[in-house]
């Protein structure tokens, strides 16, 4: 069978199951500030500081206080600028190796709504039903009004066996609906693969971790070996994202080695970064369909990105959910740590994807999935775990960027 047959067979499979599913470091700042403006700014704020200390009601520790007013100076920046108290900053360095306590989504932050950009497959949270897009207006009777992400999610993580009750608006929705979803402990196999057919093979990449990679090397070398691979879906529908060095090592599997990955643009000479492909042995004799949709963001747009701009690959689907920035996770003195937006991505042809997302090759438009449809589905999972099903069961919770970059290195959040 020859190749174009083969990669309309490929485009064939995909459009079915599409159908079936769906930190860089600091520096010294570009312009200087004036220093007598910083100062009396700061004094300002040590005159406010004083007076809350002196006549509040209630007495507060000064170190609230100063906690509080670093989250509210992130907020004012951006959706992903956050600060992480040192228990946050301890927990996100674990949850670079997959495993994690919680009900297993990844939020963020749109048009100032705590917004789901989608259930990691095979948690508390894709078996409820949750979509991507969802928004959570509550945590426990509590309104996500005005709430920091990393607020939302140490809310929603807990022991596993513990349960959560999140108001959860839905797209055709008249009303936002309650769920109680049990938590879990989340582990995440963030590559799943299996062959369609001699030739024809299918890989799922559910996050970009610091294995995805290597898995990925692991699942092509097997089909190399069982049989010539004719043809690759790559599947990275609902995967959110994770770390930037992971999708640069993916994506640089498939083109040849020189070739621009991705680069990023930021205001400290040293977020300017270009990142080219240099894998040891590269897979670039056969066609490939990646499937994205609107839960697939940050690193998985960078490889989608990358791909469709040399030519590499089709991409079909919808247009993916644009989350292109970078994020400096930086340590400081007392344990906690800063999570700061510092430079945005670019494609290799300059097509910024913050904001905007990737535009399919192929547009397929999955199914709707009714409200009753999604309770269905949650009964079904309920039932494998041996439990009830809650009434009006639906979505879900968050991780926040399941997968960190470590301290001091760029990651695509997603």
């Amino acid at each position: 069978m020859g190749p174009i047959r083969h990669i309309r067979k490929v485009v064939t499979v995909s459009a079915l199951l599409l159908v079936l599913t769906l930190s860089l470091g600091g520096g010294v700042a570009s312009k200087s500030q004036d220093p007598s403006a910083t100062y009396e700014n700061l004094k300002l704020f040590t005159e406010v500081l004083s007076i809350i200390q002196n006549q509040y009601v209630d007495e507060v520790p000064s170190k609230d206080l100063i906690y509080s007013a670093i989250k509210g100076t992130l907020r004012g920046l951006d959706p992903h600028s956050s600060f992480l108290d040192p228990e946050m900053y301890k927990e996100m360095q674990v949850e670079t190796s997959g495993s994690f306590g919680g009900l297993g989504i990844e939020i963020t932050l749109k048009d100032d709504v705590l917004t789901v950009v989608a259930p990691i497959e095979g948690t508390p949270a894709y078996r409820a039903g949750i979509h991507p897009g969802d928004r959570i207006v509550k945590i426990e009777g509590l309104t996500t009004k005005d709430m920091q992400l990393t607020d939302a999610v140490k809310r929603m993580r807990g022991k596993p066996g513990t349960k959560v009750t999140i108001s959860v608006v839905r797209e055709g929705w008249t009303e936002p609906k309650d769920f109680e979803i049990t938590r879990e402990q989340i582990r995440v196999q963030s590559v799943k693969n299996m062959q369609l057919e001699p030739g024809i093979e299918y890989i799922r990449l559910r996050q970009f971790q610091e294995q995805t990679a290597s898995d990925l090397d692991t699942a092509l070398e097997k089909y190399s070996k069982e049989s010539k691979i004719q043809g690759l879906i790559l599947d990275l529908r609902n995967n959110p994202g994770g770390l930037l060095t992971s999708s640069v090592e993916v994506a640089e599997k498939f083109l040849d080695a020189g070739r621009l990955v991705v680069y990023t643009e930021g205001r400290v000479r040293n977020q300017n970064m270009r990142f080219q492909a240099n894998a040891k042995r590269v897979y670039a004799d056969f066609p490939i369909v990646v499937l994205v949709n609107q839960g697939s963001a940050s690193a998985s747009e960078i490889v989608a990105g990358a791909l469709q701009d040399w030519g590499r690959a089709i991409v079909l689907g919808v247009q993916t959910f644009g989350k292109g920035s970078v994020q400096t996770i930086i340590p400081l003195s007392d344990g906690s740590g800063l999570r700061l937006t510092t430079a945005k991505y670019f494609t290799p042809k300059g097509r910024s994807i913050h904001g905007k997302g990737i535009t399919p090759d192929i547009l397929v438009e999955p199914p709707k999935v009714t409200t009753a449809a999604a309770e269905r589905r949650h009964a079904a999972g309920a039932r494998q775990e041996g439990r009830p099903a809650p009434a009006g069961a639906g979505p879900l919770e968050g991780t926040e960027d399941p997968g960190q970059e470590p301290p001091g290195r760029p990651r695509a959040p997603g």
